[in-house]
């Protein structure tokens, strides 16, 4: 990978998503196949904070098993660091004192990995790769979008993500 090839950083709901959806394992394996070769070249990564989440949520399903026997440590990367607590304190700081959101949708978002993603895609210059849409009159959730548009990180889906690295999945017939 070159200095200017995109970089991305993955929501849990990126892998939850696919998985449950349109990448399952058995339909789409040339999805999860582009996700390990980008993640060992360097065009994206998620966090450590996303993998707690997919096992956590995981019920010893594809998923869990994908990402504990094939996706590398390095994929997952620390958030546990000073230098992305030091951009997850502002974020935290906005959202709490945003008067739009609920109380029970503060408290989500100080617990999941969602704030803790945006600061590391903030401090990092990368994508941030999610399915959550931009809906800045949402009270019941904090969306990871409305924290990115007013910090100045980069979203976008995976479809955006998949046309950036110019992954193509072809079909072999029988």
């Amino acid at each position: 990978m070159t200095p200017t090839d995109p970089k991305f950083v993955l929501d849990t709901n990126v892998f939850v998503q696919a998985h449950r959806a349109y990448y399952a394992f058995d339909i789409a394996p040339g999805f999860w196949a582009s996700v390990l070769t980008h993640a060992k070249t360097g065009g994206l990564v998620s966090i450590d904070r996303v993998h707690e989440e997919v096992l956590n949520g995981g019920k010893g399903d594809a998923l869990e098993d994908w990402v504990k026997k094939h996706a590398p440590k390095a994929m997952f990367a620390s958030s546990k660091t000073a230098d992305i607590a030091a951009e997850f304190a502002p974020l935290m700081q906005w959202v709490q004192s945003e008067a739009r959101f609920t109380a029970e949708a503060k408290a989500e978002f100080a617990v999941k990995a969602d704030g803790w993603l945006i600061a590391y895609a903030k401090k990092h210059g990368l994508t941030l790769v999610t399915h959550e849409g931009f809906n800045p009159d949402k009270k019941n959730k904090v969306l990871i979008p409305v924290v990115c548009k007013q910090f100045g990180v980069s979203y976008t889906d995976t479809f955006g993500m998949l046309r950036a690295l110019k992954v193509q999945f072809d079909w072999k017939g029988p």
